[in-house]
């Protein structure tokens, strides 16, 4: 133990460097600054610092002949004309087993107050997927703690789906729940762009130790600037990526994928890139699909990683830019409806407009008849509430709708059902939702 500790020690201090290249700002403009006097030793992507404004630190977002375009953190309120701006040496971040039961902002920097040492490598955020003809299928089902997550809509090792939310339906509770409950061996949940209170709150109440005792939290809470909420995403599923190398099973949890996309918004807009796409950059759409397609089953011995992307929708517009883009490149959607959830059940699945792609393969024939007999009677309820509850329709008129009106009470409180005995008694469970259209009608 001592070994390793002097090793990430060790390596630490070969991150110490001594000697700087040393520009100065040569004009302001707006958060963006332009320095001149690094010449050929700066790339993009690398971190700057201007000590004499409390070592203020900005990023090059751009590169020209004579001028290197920084975005700084925090404005460029206080630089002036031949303000010194130092670069830096690019982050090594390097994720390690001891991260678990931490909080880490997208550096790799500890946000719980606690000292962190890096790990004994290096790994790229931005790191490109695994080859597609080496990766392996879907694997096979996963229990999750919740009865609908294990019957209706499984989780497959390996899939990658959406969570669709307003704000106020539950969505981080739901989160929270997956990340107690599923079963994995580790799991990573990037914040992006969270309220401080609310990362505080998600850490000490919702995951709690618990929870916390097997997980990793990456956090750019709200008040980061741009460059450093969009580097929140990358740098978890690198955290994810790290722990699927050596072979664990890994849930990772993404709460935004809005917020990164309207952080990569603000970084391409100040970098000259048009916002044309809907209000988004054309760039958006490859910054999301490059980040799922890095989620997913692994190669040879490595492990899998199951990927949770939770999406922010204004009255569940499912056509805005962030949703349709992410839509198509996932293994499934899962809809959390605002009406379901001010009636009271949670979690608030709209099951009628969700989807697993993981189906029929995950399911044994059994199983998947009972999913299309729950999902057909849903329908045919869903079809006829309106004419239901303004007492329009006679009992008798129709034997489908007797029987999907007879067992729609205990459907529905199935979706609700908490399942932490496993797969087996939630198809049980839902088994006897189904047969109360009988004894009922």
């Amino acid at each position: 133990m001592e070994d390793i500790v002097i090793d990430r020690v060790k390596e630490r201090v070969r991150d110490l460097q001594v000697l700087h290249l040393m520009g100065r700002v040569a004009a302001v403009g707006g958060s963006t600054i332009e320095v001149s006097g690094f010449g050929t030793g700066v790339r993009l992507g690398d971190p700057v610092c201007l000590p004499s404004l409390e070592d203020r630190r900005g990023e090059v977002i751009g590169l020209g002949n004579d001028m290197t375009t920084i975005l700084l953190e925090g404005g460029s309120e206080g630089v002036s004309i031949r303000t010194p701006v130092r670069l830096d040496p690019p982050v090594r971040f390097a994720p390690d087993d001891h991260w678990i039961g931490r909080v880490v902002d997208p550096d790799g920097r500890p946000l719980d107050g606690l000292p962190l040492l890096p790990g004994t490598g290096r790994r790229k955020r931005d790191h490109p997927p695994p080859p597609p003809h080496r990766r392996r299928p879907m694997g096979q089902r996963m229990a999750t703690g919740l009865a609908v997550f294990d019957t209706l809509l499984p989780l497959a090792r390996g899939q990658r789906i959406g969570l669709f939310a307003g704000s106020g339906v539950g969505k981080s509770t739901l989160l929270g729940d997956l990340a107690k409950g599923v079963d994995a061996d580790v799991i990573v949940i990037g914040l992006v762009g969270e309220r401080g209170r609310e990362l505080r709150h998600f850490v000490d109440k919702v995951l709690g130790e618990e929870g916390m005792s097997r997980a990793v939290v990456v956090a750019a809470t709200s008040d980061a600037a741009p460059q450093v909420r969009r580097r929140c995403a990358p740098a978890a599923m690198a955290v994810a990526e790290h722990f699927r190398d050596r072979g664990k099973q890994v849930l990772l949890l993404i709460d935004s994928v809005t917020r990164f996309a309207e952080a990569h918004r603000e970084v391409a807009v100040a970098r000259g890139e048009g916002a044309n796409l809907r209000g988004f950059p054309a760039s958006t759409g490859g910054a999301i699909a490059g980040l799922c397609e890095r989620a997913g089953p692994g190669e040879g011995e490595a492990g899998d990683i199951t990927a949770i992307f939770s999406v922010l929708v204004a009255g569940s517009d499912m056509e805005e830019p962030v949703a349709d883009m992410l839509r198509g490149v996932l293994d499934g959607h899962v809809i959390l409806e605002r009406q379901i959830a001010e009636r009271g059940r949670f979690p608030a699945v709209d099951l009628l407009r969700s989807v697993s792609r993981s189906l029929p393969d995950v399911a044994t024939p059994t199983e998947n008849a009972l999913i299309n007999e729950a999902r057909k009677f849903l329908g045919i309820y869903d079809r006829s509430e309106l004419m239901i509850q303004s007492g329009l329709y006679t009992k008798g008129s129709d034997p489908q709708i007797d029987a999907a009106v007879a067992c729609h009470p205990d459907l529905d409180s199935f979706i609700a059902r908490r399942s932490p005995q496993g797969v087996d008694q939630s198809f049980a469970a839902l088994r006897r939702a189904l047969a109360s259209k009988s004894v009922r009608s």
